[in-house]
Parts: structure tokens; sequence; C-alpha cells
């Protein structure tokens, strides 16, 4: 075995890291465009080079997109390529329900854990998230995917358990569309985005008062309103196709 040095971390590693995180966490949403290369290098103090190192390889990874003469963009994680977990699932027919029993596995544990180790920096992303929520029901009578997901994102990195946190970012382009399709469907039931909305407030309620057993509970009683609300639908279809996020 031969022993080698350790080499520091690359600057624009460092800068894909706190991008990367910034799309997770919902701060650069799907279809938004982010600053210019130049003003991240400033906000950063880092030099323009690894900027576009890091954003090159975001783009590689299908999070960032960029549009000649008009900037770079927040991919959509529908129509995301090169997810590892995506690939491994090509070949299957995953339904709706099975989402939704992957979410309640890795879900409820990081809500009980968040209600342990969040610092107020994670309180304020998940409270962030949850206005947006209100803001879009107030508005729209209807909630953003991209605030919905950021919600349970922000959840899970405020677990600070690096394994949760990297299965979760693999996982995210299905929390996204699954999210979606909850939402697209919950529009024909008037009071299903207010019962949403305070299930959301009941979980952050319990992070926020370190109480982890009801954390957990209230984000098991939320994933279980969602699968029954879906099994009472006679009409809904629980085929999620997940080839399209393949590689």
């Amino acid at each position: 075995m031969t022993i080698r040095p350790i080499k520091p971390k690359r600057v624009s590693s460092l800068v894909f890291e706190q991008i990367r995180e910034l799309i997770y966490k919902g701060t650069f949403k799907p279809g938004q465009q982010i600053p210019p290369e130049r003003e991240l290098a400033l906000s950063m103090e880092v030099s323009r080079t690894s900027v576009r190192n890091a954003l090159d390889k975001l783009i590689k990874l299908g999070l960032l997109w960029q549009i000649q003469g008009q900037g770079t963009f927040v991919g959509s994680p529908e129509n995301r390529h090169g997810n590892p977990l995506a690939a491994a699932m090509a070949t299957d027919e995953a339904t709706f329900f099975d989402l939704l029993e992957v979410r309640m596995g890795l879900e409820c544990n990081a809500a009980r854990l968040a209600a342990q180790r969040a610092t107020e920096s994670d309180l304020r992303a998940m409270q962030k998230s949850l206005e947006e929520m209100a803001d879009d029901l107030a508005g729209t009578n209807m909630i953003s995917t991209s605030a919905d997901t950021s919600f349970h994102m922000a959840v899970t990195f405020s677990t600070k358990n690096p394994v949760l946190i990297h299965l979760t970012r693999n996982f995210y382009d299905f929390l996204f569309v699954g999210i979606k399709k909850n939402l697209a469907h919950m529009v024909e039931a008037q009071t299903a985005y207010a019962d949403v909305l305070e299930h959301h407030r009941s979980i952050l309620r319990h992070i926020k008062s370190r109480e982890p057993e009801k954390a957990y509970e209230a984000m098991r009683r939320h994933l279980v309103y969602v699968q029954e609300f879906f099994e009472n639908r006679n009409n809904f279809s629980d085929t999620i196709s997940l080839k399209h996020l393949a590689a």
C-alpha cells in the first residue's frame, strides 16, 4: 500500500458544495436564474476561475443549465440526468406508494434527529420555507413544490448526519417529483393544502421545542395523511415513472 500526501480541498470544490446546497435547500429554485459568475466570485471571495469550474460541474450534473447570452439557471429535477439512484432504478416501475414508503423511513428519522441537533440557522431555513408555503396558499390557494421540498430538505440538513444527507441528496429528484405529484392532485380537495401546511407547522413546532419523538410522529402523521389521501382517490393512478430521471 502506498501512502500519498494529503491534498487540501480545491476552492472550486468548496464553491461547488455551497451552490449545490443552496439548490437543495431551495434558496436557488428550479427555473431561477442564479447570480452571474462575477457576482458569485465577489460574494464568495474566490477567483472567477474557481466559480467557473464549480458551475461547469453543476451543469454536467444537471443541477444548472445555461442559455447563451442570458445566464445560468437552476435545472428542473423532472428533466435531470445523471442521478445515480435513478440509474439504478431505470429498469423498474416504481409506484407513488413505493416512494412514500422510502420517505417514511428517511424523513421520520430525520425529524427526530432534527429536534435534537437543529441549529438556529437550520430553524430559520425551515421557518423560511414554511412562510413561503403560507404565502403561496394565501396568494394562489396552492402550495409550491419548491417551498414544500425545501422544507423537507432543511429538516434533513439539520440532522448533521452525513450519510442521511448524502442519501437524501441522491433522493432529491424523486422527492421533488413526488411532492409535485402530491400537490397537483390535492387541488381537487379544498382543505388538503391547509392540512398540509398545518402538518409542516406541527413538525417545525416539535423540532423547535426539542421533542424528538413528537417530531417523528408529526412527520409520520403527515406522510400517512398523504398516503390515505390518495388511497381514497379511486381515479388516482399510483404508478410514477422514474425512468426519465435515469442517466
